[in-house]
C-alpha cells in the first residue's frame, strides 16, 4: 500500500487507470476536493495535484470528496492483505464498528496484540491517517453513500453510520461537505430496504464466485442463482437478510434489516464474502510463473477466494465438511439448520424461500444433534466448538494475529490441519491459507495420472506464497470444471 511515485500516480490519473482505483486518491489544490483517479472530471495540472495513500489521509489534509466520482464507492483497497497484515486486521475490525461507541485505539491495538503507538505509527506509514481519521471517514463516506442511495431518514442514516446523534451528524458532515445533508438528497419513494453499491476493481469472475457458493447454499438460508445471491442474517438476536445481484464495476447489494446501527458491519461482511478488496492483478501476475496455474489465471482472470459470513458459521462449515463431498457437506447443513432454526417470515427476509438462519453457539449447545447421522467424533467436534464460542465468543476474532486464531481452534477437539487452514482461507479471509490435504486441490494438480502427496503439494506450493489460497481458489474451480 505504499504509495506510488509522483510520476506513475499522475499517469494512472490522467489515463483513469482502473487499478489504481482504491489504491490512491488525488487532491486538487485549486479546488479543495479530492477524487478517485477514475474521476470523468478534466485532468488537474500537474501542479495542483497531492496524492494520498487512502481518503481518509485526503481528508485530514483538509480536503473534501467529488461529488461525481463518489469516492465512498470506491474499492476499499487499504483493507486487501497486501499491506501491513495488522493494518488489515484493524481495518477489518473498524469496518465491523471497532472504534465506534465508547472503543477507543488502546482497546483496538489490544484487540490485535500489538501496543498503541505501534498502531498508530502503521496507521500513518500505511495510510496516512490515524485510526480514529480513518473511522471518521468510513463512517461520513458510508452516510453520504446512504442520502444519495437510499430512502432512510438522517436520524436513522446518523445511526447507521455510526454517529453519536444527529447533531454531530450534521455538523461532521456541514464541516466536511460545506452543506447540510439533505442538500445531496434525492427524491425517492420510501422502501423496506436499503440498497448500497459496493466497488470493486475489475475484473470481477461473478459466474464462477456465485457458483462456489451455490455448490454449498444451505436450503432455507442461501439462494444462490447466476444473478443473485440471497441468505438470512441474524444479528443480535434479530433477523433480516441480504440480496446481492452485479453491476457494472460494483455489487448491488440489498439489505433488509431493521436495526439500521448493523448496515455499516452487513456491508463490511459483504465484501468479505465477496473478496472484493483483492488485487487479482498482482496476484495473477505472480501465480502465473506456474505451468499450471497459467492457463488457469489467463481463463479467469477475476477468480475471488470467496470468504464466510461468519467465524463461527465456517467453523460449523468446515466440521460438516470433513471426509465427505461438498453435497455430503450441504445435506448435513442443512438437517442441522432444521434441526436449530426458528421459522422466518417472507416480511422479515423478503423471500418465501429464506425461512431459515444458521445456527448461533447458544442455540447449538442447547440443541440435540445425534439426528444428524455424523460420527461420534464429528457430533462432539460441534459441541466443544458451540460450548467454546458461547463461552468467549471473541475465541474466533483474529487477536493477536492469523496464526493465534488458528492455533486457538486447533487446540479443540476435532481440528486438524485441513480444517483449520480452510477456515481460515474463509473465515479469516487469510491470502496465504492452504488445506493442502484437500482431495479437489490434489486431483487438479496431478500430471499423467499421477497425483501428489499433501506434503509434495504443500512444497509446491512455496512458490504461490503470499496467495496460495488464491491458487487454491483456481485449482478448485478447475477440478469443478472437470
Amino acid at each position: 500500500m505504499d504509495l506510488p511515485p509522483f510520476d506513475v500516480c499522475y499517469r494512472a490519473l490522467a489515463s483513469r487507470d482502473a487499478r489504481f482505483d482504491g489504491r490512491l486518491f488525488v487532491a486538487i489544490t485549486s479546488t479543495g476536493i479530492y477524487c478517485r483517479p477514475i474521476c470523468p472530471a478534466r485532468t488537474a495540472k500537474r501542479e495542483n495535484c497531492r496524492f494520498f495513500a487512502s481518503a481518509a489521509a485526503a481528508q485530514s489534509a483538509g480536503f473534501r470528496p467529488c461529488l461525481r466520482c463518489r469516492p465512498e464507492i470506491s474499492p476499499d483497497a487499504a483493507a486487501w492483505r497486501g499491506t501491513s497484515n495488522t493494518v488489515s486486521r484493524a481495518l477489518s475490525l473498524i469496518a465491523e464498528g471497532g472504534l465506534d461507541g465508547e472503543a477507543g485505539v488502546s482497546a483496538l491495538a489490544d484487540r490485535l496484540g500489538v501496543g498503541e503507538r505501534q498502531l498508530r505509527r502503521l496507521f500513518d506509514k500505511h495510510l496516512g491517517a490515524p485510526p480514529v481519521a480513518v473511522a471518521q471517514t468510513r463512517r461520513i463516506l458510508f452516510a453520504k453513500q446512504l442520502i444519495q442511495d437510499t430512502a432512510l431518514s438522517m436520524s436513522a442514516i446518523a445511526e447507521a453510520s455510526g454517529f453519536g446523534s444527529v447533531r454531530r451528524f450534521n455538523d461532521a458532515f456541514a464541516k466536511l461537505y460545506r452543506c447540510s445533508p439533505s442538500a445531496l438528497r434525492r427524491r425517492r419513494k420510501d422502501a423496506t430496504a436499503v440498497t448500497v453499491k459496493i466497488g470493486y476493481r475489475p475484473p470481477y469472475d461473478w459466474d464462477r464466485i456465485v457458483a462456489f457458493l451455490a455448490a454449498r447454499a444451505v436450503d432455507g438460508v442461501e439462494i444462490a442463482e447466476p444473478d443473485r445471491y440471497a441468505r438470512t442474517i441474524e444479528i443480535g438476536g434479530t433477523f433480516g437478510s441480504v440480496s446481492v445481484v452485479p453491476g457494472r464495476g460494483t455489487l448491488l447489494a440489498t439489505i433488509r434489516f431493521p436495526d439500521v446501527r448493523a448496515l455499516l458491519g452487513i456491508v463490511a461482511r459483504l465484501r468479505r464474502v465477496f473478496d472484493l478488496d483483492a488485487d487479482v492483478a498482482a496476484i495473477g501476475e505472480h501465480l502465473s510463473g506456474d505451468d499450471v496455474l497459467a492457463p488457469l489465471i489467463a481463463k479467469r482472470p477475476g477468480l475471488r477466494a470467496p470468504g464466510g459470513w461468519d467465524g463461527f458459521e465456517m467453523a460449523v462449515r468446515a466440521i460438516l465438511g470433513q471426509q465427505v463431498s461438498v453435497v455430503a457437506a450441504r445435506k448435513l447443513a442443512g438437517k442441522l439448520v432444521g434441526l436449530t432454526s426458528p421459522h422466518l417470515s417472507s416480511d422479515a427476509t423478503g423471500d418465501e424461500r429464506l425461512v431459515a438462519a444458521f445456527p448461533t453457539p447458544q442455540r447449538l449447545a442447547a440443541t440435540d444433534i445425534s439426528a444428524l447421522g455424523m460420527p461420534g467424533a464429528r457430533l462432539k467436534s460441534l459441541a466443544a466448538l458451540a460450548d467454546a464460542v458461547t463461552r468467549d465468543p471473541h475465541l474466533l476474532d483474529p487477536v493477536g494475529g492469523h496464526e493465534a486464531a488458528v492455533a486457538r481452534l486447533l487446540a479443540l477437539p476435532g481440528f486438524g490441519p485441513w480444517t483449520a487452514q480452510y477456515w481460515a482461507l474463509r473465515a479469516l479471509r487469510d491470502g496465504d491459507a492452504f488445506p493442502a490435504a484437500d482431495v479437489a486441490l490434489l486431483r487438479a494438480i496431478e500430471t499423467n495420472g499421477h497425483r501428489p502427496t499433501p506434503a509434495m503439494l504443500l512444497e509446491r506450493a512455496e512458490m504461490w506464497r503470499p496467495w496460495r489460497a488464491y491458487a487454491a481458489q483456481h485449482l478448485w474451480a478447475h477440478d469443478a470444471e472437470r
